[in-house]
């Protein structure tokens, strides 16, 4: 056997057991690649299931981890007036976005986003 080559543990069902030390390698090269994370599991010879579960973990470790069984997925990122007195704009990550125009909105805004931040430290 070469230096590279390994042998990997199946269990009952028969799926193979892949080393932590190997997923970091798969997901390193998957962030160098470019690719979709689709294309990319089947490149490695993965489920994307599987993949998109490495993925995910990867992004909550480095995000902070969970908090209450919960991704903390609530940053700050920017802020910014295009136009005076036109109200504000809230952009999420997920893509998800909220306009407040006023102040009975705003107290919305601010529910929906406490709803959504992860337990901790209050402002």
């Amino acid at each position: 056997m070469a230096e590279t080559d390994q042998v990997l543990k199946v269990d009952v069902a028969g799926r193979v057991w892949i080393p932590r030390a190997r997923r970091e390698e798969v997901l390193d090269e998957f962030e160098r690649s470019g690719m979709a994370a689709a294309k990319f599991a089947v490149f490695v010879g993965v489920k994307y299931p599987t993949f998109a579960s490495w993925v995910q973990k990867r992004r909550r470790q480095r995000k902070g981890g969970e908090v209450a069984g919960r991704p903390a997925a609530l940053q700050w990122v920017e802020a910014a007036v295009e136009v005076p007195g036109a109200g504000l704009r809230v952009e999420l990550l997920g893509g998800a976005r909220i306009e407040i125009a006023d102040e009975a909105q705003a107290k919305l805004a601010a529910v929906l986003l406490r709803a959504l931040a992860p337990e901790g430290p209050r402002c």
